[in-house]
C-alpha cells in the first residue's frame, strides 16, 4: 500500500498540476496521531485561490476514513461556504468545494475528483492537499503507530514496480468520482439562464408572480460577479440623508447639471422637475443634502455622458428605492449610514453589512429556499435559446458537466440574465472601437478584469443574437481603479476603499494627489493609467465616522482577510507615522507630508483644485494606511437591447416574444459610464421587472 500510494500521488499531482497551471503542493510539518491501533490521522495543507488549504486525513485499514479541512480562506460562495447573516450555511445554490470535495473523496474512497466549476483553484488545492497527507502517510515508519517521518524539503515521490494485487489497488485509487448531474428533458413556466444577483432576483420575482421557475447555472454554485461585488446600492434616501450636509461645492454641482443645454425633450423635462424639487428642498431646509429619484437619473444619465436610454435609466432610478425595500424585505441588510460610493458621485450609497455580495446571494438563497416554485440546476450550461413552430422563444439546449445534451421547455418565458462580457478577452478586443475612447489606445484583454473569468463570457449575448436581438452600446465598457495588485479583483482592501471616499485620498508612487478620489470611474482610471507603473495608492488614516481599529483582532479587510494576512502578502501597508509609512513606500517623507497637509487645508477651506466635493475627514493621526491598486477591466454597459419592461427587442425594435434580459447583458441603461453602486440596482430593478413580466407574460 506504501508503494501504491507512492505512485498514485505522484501521479495525480503531476496530472493536475500540469493540466491546471495550480502552484505545487506545499511543504508541511507532519502532525500524525495515533486514535487506536488500526486508525492514524495526518496533516496535509496546499495552495488555494487564497492561500493555504490545511487538511487533516484519517486512514483506517488503508481507507480514507474522514477529510477534514482545518483552515481555508476561500471566497464563500465560490470556494469556500456561503453563509447568511445567522450563519447558516447555504447549499441550495450548489455546495462548495470546501464541502463537497471532502465528501466525495470518503465516498469514492478517490481523490481523482474533478473540479468544481467555477473553482478550480481552490478544487485542485483541496487534493493537493490530501495528496499531501497521504504522501506522509505513505512514508510512516509503520502505518499504523504514531511514528512519522518527516520528508525533506526536496523529496518526490518515485515511481515503483507494482504486484497485480497493488495494481489492483491502484485501479479502485483512480476509479473517477463523477458529480450529480442533470441531463432530462424538462419544462417549467419560466426558465432563467443565469444564477447571478439579477438571475435570482428574476426567479424570485416570478415566483412572487405564480410563476414555477428553473433557474440554469453553469458553475457549481450560484451569485455569478454579484458574488464578488462592492456590496452597494444606490438609492435616495430621504430620512438618511437629513444626516448629511449640503455644501457649496455640491451646490456647484448641481447648479452646473441644470444649466446644461438639454440634448432632448425628455432631458429638459428631467432638468425641469429636478429645478422644481430642489426649489421645495431649499424653501424647506437648504442646509440638508438634497437627493431625488429625478436627481439621481439625471446624474446617471449626465454620468453616462448621455450615451443611455433616458427611458431605462429613469426606469432604474425610479425604482431603486422599491427595490431597495424589497431585498431588505426578503432579508439583505445594510449599514445604518448613507455614503458616496467609488464613482457613484453622491452620497446615496447603501452598504451591505456582509463581506462583498455574500449579503445579496445568501439573502435569495435563503428566500429561495423557502419557496417550493424555483429550481437550480448548476453544472449545466445554456448552448442556446430556440424558438418554437410558433415564433415564440421557448427551449433552452443545455449541457450538463459531462456533455450530456437535453432541453428546458419554457412554458410562458425565459430570461437571460448571464452578465457581461468582461471576462471574455476576444470579446472585449472585438468592441474596444468607441471614437476618441479613452481606451482606444489600450489592448483590452492585457489587462486584469475584476470578473470572475468562468462568469462573465458574453455566453447569453451571443444566445440573444442567435434569435435576432438587437445590440446596444457594445463599445462602452468600463475600467476600475479598485484591482489588486496580484490579479486585478476587487479584493483584499480595508472596507472604507470603497464605501468610505469622504475619508480617504490616492496618491501615486512619488506620494502626490493626482485626481478627485470622488469623481467619475473612467476620469479616476485615465489619471491612474498616466502614473508612474499605472498604480497608485489609496490612503487613509485613523481619522473619520467610518474609521475601525485596523489593530483590532476583529478587522478584516472587505473580503474578509486579517490585517496579518493583508500585511504580509502587500495589500497593504500599516505605519504609525507619515515618515514610516513613506519609508515603506519609498517615498518622499516630505514630499507626502506636504500632500497630507494640502489636503487637509482644502478640508478646512471646502475647495479642492482637482474638483473634490467630499471634505468630512482630514488625514491627521495614525496609523496610517495605504492599499495599492491598479485598473481593471470591470464591466461591460453594451448588450442585448430591451425595453423598460424588460423585453428583448429586435433589430426593428419589436418584442421577440417569450425573451426578457436582465442584469449586465442588457444595454442602455448606463450610457458611457457606469455609476459606482448602480450594477446591483440594476439587477434589482431589471430583474424584479423580468420576473414579473416574464411570468405574465
Amino acid at each position: 500500500m506504501k508503494k501504491l500510494l507512492s505512485l498514485f500521488v505522484s501521479i495525480l499531482i503531476t496530472v493536475s498540476l500540469i493540466s491546471c497551471n495550480v502552484s505545487s503542493v506545499s511543504e508541511t510539518t507532519v502532525e500524525a496521531k495515533s486514535d487506536t491501533s488500526t486508525e492514524s490521522v495526518f496533516s496535509g495543507a496546499a495552495p488555494g485561490y487564497n492561500g493555504l488549504i490545511e487538511t487533516l486525513v484519517t486512514i483506517d485499514n488503508d481507507k480514507i476514513k474522514d477529510v477534514t479541512i482545518t483552515h481555508h480562506s476561500e471566497t464563500p460562495g465560490i470556494g469556500g461556504p456561503l453563509l447568511d447573516s445567522s450563519g447558516k450555511k447555504l447549499t441550495v445554490g450548489g455546495e462548495s468545494p470546501i464541502d463537497l470535495i471532502p465528501k466525495m473523496i470518503v465516498d469514492n474512497q478517490s481523490i481523482n475528483i474533478d473540479a468544481v466549476s467555477g473553482a478550480t483553484a481552490t478544487s485542485y488545492g483541496i487534493l493537493h492537499a490530501v495528496s499531501d497527507a497521504l504522501i506522509k502517510a505513505n512514508y510512516r515508519v509503520d502505518a499504523v503507530t504514531a511514528a512519522t517521518e518527516v520528508l525533506p524539503p526536496d523529496y518526490e515521490p518515485k515511481e515503483v514496480d507494482l504486484s497485480e494485487e497493488e495494481r489492483a489497488i491502484l485501479d479502485k485509487w483512480l476509479i473517477k468520482a463523477d458529480f450529480d448531474t442533470f441531463h432530462e428533458d424538462t419544462k417549467s413556466d419560466v426558465v432563467v439562464i443565469g444564477g447571478g444577483g439579477a438571475g435570482l432576483a428574476a426567479a424570485i420575482s416570478a415566483s412572487e408572480n405564480g410563476a414555477n421557475v428553473i433557474v440554469i447555472e453553469k458553475n457549481g454554485e450560484v451569485g455569478g460577479d454579484t458574488l464578488v461585488c462592492g456590496a452597494i446600492y444606490n438609492a435616495p434616501d430621504e430620512e438618511m440623508q437629513k444626516k448629511l450636509v449640503m455644501n457649496e461645492t455640491k451646490k456647484e454641482i448641481i447648479e452646473k447639471a441644470l444649466n446644461e443645454k438639454p440634448v432632448n425633450d425628455e432631458h429638459k423635462e428631467l432638468i425641469d422637475i429636478v429645478k422644481a424639487k430642489l426649489n421645495e428642498h431649499n424653501a424647506k431646509n437648504e442646509s440638508e443634502l438634497f437627493d431625488s429619484k429625478e436627481w439621481f437619473a439625471l446624474q446617471t444619465y449626465n454620468g453616462g455622458d448621455k450615451k443611455a436610454n433616458l427611458s431605462l435609466v429613469k426606469t432604474l432610478c425610479y425604482n431603486s428605492y422599491d427595490g431597495l425595500m424589497w431585498i431588505k424585505n426578503i432579508g439583505v441588510k445594510f449599514f445604518d449610514f448613507i455614503s458616496q460610493g467609488a464613482g457613484s458621485l453622491w452620497e446615496r450609497t447603501h452598504t451591505n453589512t456582509m463581506p462583498m455580495g455574500t449579503g445579496f446571494i445568501s439573502s435569495y438563497l435563503d428566500k429561495i429556499e423557502s419557496s417550493d416554485k424555483i429550481k437550480i440546476i448548476t453544472n449545466t450550461t445554456a448552448l442556446n435559446i430556440k424558438k418554437d413552430e410558433s415564433g415564440k422563444v421557448s427551449i433552452v439546449e443545455c449541457k450538463d458537466k459531462y456533455g450530456n445534451l437535453f432541453n428546458i421547455s419554457a412554458n410562458k418565458s425565459i430570461i437571460i440574465a448571464t452578465g457581461g462580457f468582461s471576462a471574455n478577452p476576444s470579446m472585449l478586443d472585438n468592441y474596444n472601437t468607441k471614437d476618441s475612447s479613452i481606451w482606444s489606445d489600450i489592448t483590452l484583454s492585457t489587462l486584469p478584469t475584476t470578473n470572475r473569468t468562468t462568469v462573465s463570457g458574453g455566453d447569453g449575448i451571443e444566445m440573444g443574437k442567435n434569435v435576432g436581438a438587437a445590440l446596444t452600446d457594445m463599445s462602452e465598457i468600463q475600467l476600475l481603479y479598485l484591482g489588486n495588485l496580484e490579479n486585478g479583483d476587487l479584493t483584499k482592501y480595508p472596507p472604507r476603499c470603497v464605501n468610505g471616499t469622504d475619508q480617504v485620498i490616492f496618491i501615486n508612487k512619488l506620494g502626490e494627489r493626482f485626481t478627485n478620489e470622488g469623481g467619475r470611474r473612467d476620469d479616476i482610471c485615465s489619471a491612474v493609467l498616466k502614473e508612474p507603473d499605472k498604480t497608485f495608492y489609496i490612503l487613509e488614516s485613523a481619522d473619520g465616522d467610518k474609521y475601525v481599529d485596523i489593530y483590532s483582532d476583529e478587522f478584516r479587510s472587505a473580503d474578509g482577510f486579517s490585517l496579518d494576512y493583508l500585511i504580509e502578502n502587500n495589500f497593504i501597508y500599516v505605519a504609525d507615522t507619515i515618515k514610516e509609512l513613506a519609508e515603506k513606500l519609498n517615498m518622499n517623507p516630505d514630499t507626502l507630508q506636504k500632500t497630507i497637509d494640502d489636503f487637509n487645508s482644502y478640508v478646512d477651506e471646502e475647495s479642492d483644485p482637482y474638483g473634490r466635493t467630499l471634505f468630512s475627514t482630514k488625514i491627521e493621526h495614525g496609523p496610517f494606511v495605504a492599499t495599492p491598486r491598479q485598473v481593471s477591466v470591470h464591466h461591460t454597459m453594451g448588450g442585448l437591447k430591451i425595453d423598460e419592461a424588460a423585453h428583448v427587442l429586435d433589430e426593428n425594435g419589436d418584442i421577440i416574444e417569450g425573451l426578457f434580459a436582465a442584469g449586465e447583458v442588457t444595454g442602455g441603461i448606463h450610457g458611457g459610464n457606469r455609476l459606482g453602486g448602480n450594477a446591483v440596482v440594476d439587477t434589482v430593478v431589471f430583474g424584479r421587472i423580468a420576473g414579473k413580466n416574464a411570468a405574465n407574460p
